[in-house]
């Protein structure tokens, strides 16, 4: 089943304790971002109101008691859009309440699935594949109604090689 607009937003809000995502692509190509990519990539400074219908929503998951983050997949070098994630989109993502943690896979990919498919797990139950094209672009969301059994292994996996984003970037200076 596919989840666009509305039904997405709605399969989203419906998480009762934990929605968490698994974000392995390295470059996502969004309309709504390009100008701010390419603002980036200019050097200009980031907008204050940068990200912020995210940083609600995130802010109105925590004040419910809800948990969200996610693990960033990378490979060295990074590309020019996680340069740009790590310079505006994360940090102000945590600032909001979100649990972001980064997993370097340059060299070991320690099993995981990385072929071209997010996904958000939702109370260990539930999972929505986010599905891409090589360059980027979002296809779809499509709920995904098989065995989970091994989504919780990936998430355990991820979870135990990643570390918190800012002691990532603490790291790598």
């Amino acid at each position: 089943m596919l989840l666009d607009g509305d039904e997405w937003r709605r399969t989203f809000d419906a998480y009762e304790r934990d929605a968490w995502r698994f974000e392995a692509q390295p470059t996502y190509t969004m309309p709504k971002e390009a100008e701010s990519v390419a603002r980036f990539l200019r050097g200009e400074p980031k907008p204050v109101d940068h990200n912020a219908r995210w940083h609600e929503r995130v802010r109105g998951f925590a004040a419910s008691g809800r948990v969200i983050g996610r693990v960033r997949i990378i490979r060295q070098p990074l590309t020019d859009y996680q340069r740009y994630q790590f310079a505006w989109g994360i940090p102000g993502n945590i600032n909001a309440g979100e649990d972001i943690r980064v997993l370097d896979v340059t060299q070991n990919d320690y099993g995981l699935p990385l072929s071209g498919t997010d996904w958000w797990m939702f109370d260990d139950s539930g999972i929505v594949h986010l599905n891409f094209r090589p360059d980027g672009t979002q296809i779809n969301r499509e709920l995904f109604t098989g065995d989970i059994t091994p989504y919780l292994e990936w998430k355990r996996i991820a979870l135990a090689h990643s570390v918190p984003f800012v002691e990532y970037v603490k790291e790598s200076r």
